[in-house]
């Protein structure tokens, strides 16, 4: 089930955001944060649909998340993400 209001039971709800917006090997432990977020999905396709460039969104940096955006430049993540989520196959 997708959840709307996804901030409130983000992992990361509560920290200073300036430990989500870092560069270089501080990413590695911002996306840690994120590694058994439950709304980890929700905040990914958050990311990915309104191209946030900056900080460690769904526990990609913004580089994963650029390379995800080329290749599929058009799609919406959301439905994406979220028939990922149903078990159906998707390519990526």
């Amino acid at each position: 089930m997708w959840n709307d209001d996804w901030a409130a039971k983000a992992a990361c709800n509560g920290q200073e955001p300036d430990e989500l917006f870092v560069r270089g090997a501080e990413q590695t432990r911002a996306k840690q944060i994120c590694s058994g977020c439950p709304v980890r999905t929700e905040c990914l396709a958050e990311a990915l649909d309104n191209q946030i460039e900056w900080g460690v969104w769904g526990g990609m940096t913004e580089r994963e998340r650029r390379a995800l955006l080329r290749r599929r430049p058009n799609a919406s993540w959301r439905a994406v993400l979220e028939s990922a989520r149903r078990g159906e196959q998707i390519a990526l």
